[in-house]
């Protein structure tokens, strides 16, 4: 009878890698982008180490091989962002100039700046892509971000949504009086987060655009023909008539500056019986820019057309009774 040895299977050493059986799937789980990045800059520094000691033994072969896998890689992927840059300023510029002529100069700025803001993107995307970093597995950190970031900036993310909602709707423009959030004064600018406003005694004056929005926002400039009104009252001793009859040449007195025709020109009103004067309202259309000087010289023609009536402008009077009874 003859006794076969049979041999006994040696295991691999601990420092030789066990291939995984035949057939078995490849291990298809998320990419840190942590974990890539320290893999990443721990070959550079490798190769780097390689090189410096081919350096110092006087073989170059290293410093070649990292020149040809790193420079050249480092050079395209500044050529490209360069090249990112100016397409997207001029990419900005194509899109922006006739929204800015046609539509609304803030608007325009807007989309300027939203298109140059997205080729930069997609241009450092791209410069990632070109070092084999896969920017897909920066997508659970890039939500996570923004998370933490929508969380620590609310208020401004409030006025970013504001706005967008000023540049969509476009309640008012650059160049408008506006009077909004306690301000008025004439818009200089309305960014994505902020508004400017410049007050008529030449003060500039930034409000949050969440602020603007949240209250009511009058557009004083928004229509081209403005209403001037002069109240007065005048003594109850006075004529009706005579006080009509030198009201309206005051308010004729203005023809120049007055809008006249559809349903425009002016009006002389007896608007109350008062408690110590008969209270009347002068009123007249004119031109936008001129709403100021028309308003002073009305109040100015309506003083001096009473005073060439003989017609008095009343103090507050009271009638005091005293009963002799008292004391």
């Amino acid at each position: 009878m003859v006794q076969v040895d049979t041999p006994t299977p040696v295991p691999p050493a601990a420092d030789t890698p066990v291939p995984p059986p035949t057939g078995a799937p490849p291990s298809a789980g998320p990419v840190d982008p942590e974990s890539l990045i320290n893999e990443k800059a721990g070959t550079l520094a490798r190769d780097v180490g390689r090189a410096a000691e081919g350096l110092i033994e006087g073989d170059l072969s290293p410093v070649r091989a990292l020149l040809a896998e790193y420079a050249i890689p480092a050079i395209a992927a500044l050529l490209v962002l360069i090249v990112g840059y100016f397409a997207a300023n001029f990419l900005s510029r194509i899109i922006s100039t006739p929204i800015r002529k046609r539509v609304d100069e803030t608007l325009g700025r807007f989309a300027a700046r939203l298109v140059f803001y997205g080729v930069m993107i997609g241009t450092i995307l791209g410069v990632l892509g070109m070092f084999g970093i896969d920017v897909a597995s920066f997508a659970a950190v890039i939500a996570a971000a923004g998370f933490a970031i929508g969380l620590a900036f609310q208020g401004t993310l409030s006025n970013f949504a504001s706005g967008v909602l000023l540049l969509v709707f476009r309640p008012f423009k650059v160049g408008d009086m506006v009077s909004a959030a306690g301000v008025m004064g004439k818009v200089h600018e309305i960014d994505l987060f902020v508004t400017t406003f410049d007050t008529p005694d030449n003060r500039r004056i930034i409000v949050p655009n969440s602020s603007v929005t949240g209250g009511t926002i009058e557009n004083v400039t928004h229509h081209v023909h403005r209403r001037v009104e002069v109240a007065v009252g005048v003594r109850y001793d006075a004529s009706l008539d005579a006080t009509r009859a030198a009201l309206t040449e005051a308010a004729e007195s203005m023809m120049p500056k007055m809008i006249r025709g559809e349903g425009r020109g002016y009006q002389v009103v007896l608007v109350q019986l008062g408690a110590s004067s008969v209270d009347w309202m002068v009123r007249l259309w004119t031109h936008r820019d001129d709403f100021f000087a028309v308003k002073d010289g009305l109040t100015a023609a309506v003083k001096n057309h009473l005073d060439e009536a003989g017609i008095g402008i009343p103090f507050p009077q009271l009638d005091v009774h005293i009963d002799g009874k008292l004391g």
